[in-house]
């Protein structure tokens, strides 16, 4: 219930923070404020979070950590929904959406790459006394550092002041219930969008049939390569999450980003996960105890299945924007973006549960010395199975997904028809003073 809880009520505000933005006059546009304080939010109270000492007793410390992982959670959302729009509103064009979101998805695998070490750093007597003390420092350290990095879109992406734009909803309290009325009709016109709903589902079941099995691979690695024995398995738990997050950094998603271009972005999901799927049949074969090299051969496949999928799904959403333009005559970056991010949170609290359940299901007791006969195989099963049923049942939503580049494009044409339409307008009834030269357009761009 501890990571339970604030992860639903993130699922919950993130709506509300997408109609936010999509809707805030400022001077300094309508997501750079929020990805600013949110980042502050997060990097303060992340460090808060993990001063934990065990003297103050189990009830104390749950309260403290729900609490404050509450406050992470909430400036999380403050943060992440307008920094995804802000990524969705960076280009107009089909191949390039793809290239930006690839170069997000590089920069953001850092941090599973360098995460994993922590636990060798945290265990290694030479740097921290021990695991508690450790804890406590490092999140001072990776708190300050990832509230930096995270003010860098706030800072350094230029954005368009709307201050005085008269299409957006006003943030009042005379304004709460056409407020409250417009989120309900974000959500039932988004999902209203068929190609919209094919990617909230495949993303769904995809990255949540891998987080529920995720945890797995250090029980797999540590009982059934190394009989149980966590000293001698050492560093190879380490080893299976960074080399697989160095893989998808320079290979996975660069090789998606390419085939993206050559082949349309649903061929290059339909490829990128059905080679994630003989990873995981080749991660059964492959765990062979007493050779744990042999995993490793694994990785390179594995790794298809999340390396490319936010790279594709986040470019996919950034058309589905403009096809909900088209509809609806609205920019809803922030509404789609917060949706989409909604089915992925929501999932990915369900998924901590079912973890747990999957491990009771077949006996399985972490931290024991030995195991009930079948455990680990069972565990192992649902490893690979879960991941492997959950791709297949994506593949099947995404087999007609038509929203392509020929139709892409068509509905770009389309708005700058419309946009050119209205600067002309704005020009016969607004006089002089309004440039002949105007281009509407520059209004989707930041």
């Amino acid at each position: 219930m501890l990571f339970f809880l604030p992860r639903v009520f993130d699922s919950l505000t993130d709506p509300i923070m997408g109609f936010i933005s999509d809707n805030t006059r400022s001077k300094w546009g309508r997501r750079r404020q929020y990805v600013f304080v949110g980042a502050i939010v997060m990097g303060i109270s992340f460090v808060a979070m993990w001063q934990l000492y065990r003297e103050d007793g189990i009830a104390y410390n749950f309260a403290y950590f729900l609490a404050w992982s509450i406050v992470f959670y909430s400036g999380l959302t403050l943060f992440s929904i307008p920094y995804v729009a802000m990524g969705y509103e960076m280009s107009d064009d089909f191949h390039e959406r793809t290239s930006i979101m690839a170069v997000a998805q590089w920069i953001g695998q850092w941090a599973w790459v360098i995460a994993p070490w922590f636990w060798v750093v945290m265990y290694d007597p030479s740097w921290f006394k021990n695991a508690d003390t450790a804890t406590r420092s490092l999140s001072v350290w990776v708190g300050a550092a990832c509230m930096l990095l995270a003010m860098v879109p706030a800072l350094f992406l230029p954005s368009r002041s709307t201050l005085h734009d008269e299409q957006l909803l006003p943030l009042t309290w005379r304004h709460l219930g056409a407020g409250m009325r417009e989120i309900l009709n974000g959500f039932k016109e988004a999902f209203g969008s068929r190609p919209f709903r094919k990617l909230c589902y495949a993303t769904f079941l995809i990255f949540n049939a891998f987080n529920t099995v995720a945890a797995f691979s250090f029980f797999i690695v540590v009982y059934h390569l190394f009989a149980g024995n966590a000293a001698a398995a050492g560093i190879w738990p380490t080893l299976f999450g960074s080399v697989g997050a160095l893989i998808t950094t320079f290979a996975v998603i660069p090789t998606v980003a390419w085939m993206s271009r050559k082949v349309g972005k649903r061929s290059a999901f339909m490829l990128s996960q059905g080679v994630s799927i003989v990873g995981y049949i080749l991660l059964w074969f492959l765990m062979v105890p007493g050779q744990p090299w042999l995993f490793m051969l694994a990785l390179p496949f594995f790794s298809f299945g999340i390396g490319g999928l936010f790279t594709l799904m986040m470019s996919m959403t950034a058309d589905v924007c403009d096809l909900d333009e088209l509809a609806t005559g609205k920019r809803r970056e922030g509404i789609f973006g917060a949706i989409y991010w909604w089915m992925v949170k929501f999932g990915f609290a369900i998924a901590g549960l079912l973890s747990g359940a999957i491990m009771s299901f077949v006996g399985f007791a972490p931290g024991a010395a030995t195991q009930a006969a079948g455990a680990v195989d069972g565990l192992r099963l649902f490893y690979s199975g879960v991941p492997i049923f959950g791709t297949l049942l994506a593949l099947w939503i995404m087999r007609d997904y038509d929203l392509d580049e020929q139709r892409a494009n068509e509905v770009r044409a389309e708005l700058e028809r419309r946009h050119r339409a209205a600067g002309a307008a704005a020009v016969a009834v607004s006089g002089p003073h309004v440039p002949a030269d105007w281009d509407p357009a520059s209004l989707l761009k930041p």
